[in-house]
């Protein structure tokens, strides 16, 4: 993983931290995990690319042969739409029966706003809005449908030469996660109220979806009744006359140990950044994947402590014997979670060192080892103020992974590297990286 020095361009100051994002080894996940799903694929960059940041990670997997893009919100998909099209990547046909390219590729949100058709159809609504920009829109809900209903017709009555453009939406089914998608009773109503629109030219109904819950579980069983579920909605769904186009229903766990899920497209989120869905059951070493993201500071003070002194607010933890500490610029207000106090590992010098005491809003104390032999002799400090201390990126012998932090904290390694806040600049290396246009929290690029 390569790191950045004072030898690049805009040299960062050298109390800040950054988060280095490998997007050549973006691209090697995005073809391996391809290979496996054997189909079309999205890449879904929701949460500023799983906080890689967005438009340099989307812009390597159109160039890695991804067709789709996912977001979950709207704001952000509009923003993505904005920087992609400021990048010089093409627009998809506005034609439903046109099939997207990795040069002209087609974006799908799935959180919309709560509207009336009225506030809808207004003008500069976020519906409109979503609408001029050719996106593809997820739908649950009647609510939802009217909405985009409103939308669009005022959209085709401002615009008549847009009459050949429907907007172009999802139908979302729940097939057991009880979280967003139409349930079975509510089903059959709303595709007949899509067929409708559609007959009227309003929508084209291009896409039928659903979320796995327990992908990451190979043997639970429960993969295999949410494929029975979509497979009884799709039926439900021909019997009112749509034909979607483009089934989907797996994400990253669910095209590499479920290959019946993989349908017309997979949607590949967590193994782009080189991660796992779940390191019990592969790592992502034994994937194949290689993580992107190295999330680096420099220490900015190294002291010396005697035995019993308490470290941190609280005084959680006490040195045992006289230790070597170091401060490092990094807190839980730029995303390290509180709860890796007392035991985040970092990597500095060679060391293995954890942190001790509780993380503060903007930094945290790491323990660098005895500052006496058993004897009582003195030990010079392992490390001094500027040198790197690395909290994950690619394992080696003593650097820890976004697993080991996640491992921890009790979470998962989503939450570990998408919480990272936006103060940390995100730094990117890699054949394209000079080609990559800005993104809200990069700061340079190698």
């Amino acid at each position: 993983m390569a790191t950045v020095n004072a030898s690049i361009g805009n040299p960062l100051p050298a109390t800040t931290s950054r988060a280095v994002v490998d997007l050549d080894a973006v691209a090697h996940n995005a073809h391996v995990l391809a290979a496996v799903g054997g189909v079309p694929w999205m890449a879904v960059v929701k949460a500023d690319a799983y906080g890689h940041g967005i438009a340099p990670v989307a812009i390597t997997c159109l160039r890695a042969g991804a067709t789709w893009l996912g977001v979950a919100q709207l704001a952000e998909a509009l923003h993505l739409r904005a920087l992609l099209d400021d990048a010089g990547v093409a627009r998809p046909s506005r034609n439903p029966d046109s099939v997207p390219t990795s040069e002209r590729p087609r974006l799908l949100c799935w959180l919309l706003p709560v509207l009336t058709p009225d506030q809808a159809a207004a003008p500069g609504s976020p519906l409109r809005a979503a609408l001029a920009a050719g996106l593809d829109l997820s739908v649950s809900t009647r609510t939802q449908l009217d909405a985009i209903v409103a939308a669009a017709r005022a959209e085709l009555a401002d615009s008549p030469d847009a009459a050949a453009a429907p907007a172009r939406i999802h139908l979302k089914v729940d097939t057991g996660m009880s979280r967003g998608g139409a349930t079975p009773a509510d089903l059959p109503a709303l595709a007949a109220a899509a067929k409708a629109a559609e007959q009227d030219g309003i929508i084209a109904v291009v896409g039928l979806w659903s979320h796995l819950s327990r992908a990451d579980e190979p043997a639970s069983g429960s993969t295999e009744k949410h494929l029975s579920r979509f497979l009884a909605a799709e039926r439900v769904v021909a019997e009112a006359e749509l034909n979607p186009r483009v089934r989907h229903l797996a994400a990253t766990a669910g095209l590499l140990w479920h290959p019946d899920t993989r349908l017309d497209l997979v949607r590949i989120g967590i193994g782009l950044y080189g991660l796992s869905p779940d390191p019990a059951v592969a790592t992502s070493a034994a994937l194949d994947l290689v993580p992107a993201m190295h999330l680096e500071a420099p220490l900015t003070q190294v002291k010396r402590i005697p035995a019993g002194q308490a470290v941190s607010y609280g005084g959680t933890w006490r040195a045992p014997t006289d230790r070597w500490l170091g401060l490092v610029p990094l807190g839980y207000g730029d995303g390290i979670p509180r709860a890796a106090s007392n035991g985040g590992p970092v990597a500095v010098n060679g060391l293995r060192a954890a942190i001790v005491g509780r993380v503060c809003m903007d930094q945290v104390v790491i323990d660098l080892g005895p500052a006496t032999t058993p004897e009582g002799s003195p030990l010079d400090p392992p490390a001094s103020p500027g040198d790197i201390a690395v909290l994950w990126g690619v394992p080696d012998a003593v650097t820890p992974t976004a697993d080991d932090w996640a491992q921890v904290c009790s979470t998962i390694n989503y939450e570990i590297v998408t919480r990272l806040g936006a103060r940390v600049p995100r730094v990117f290396t890699g054949r394209d990286a000079a080609r990559i246009p800005a993104s809200p929290v990069q700061e340079t690029r190698a």
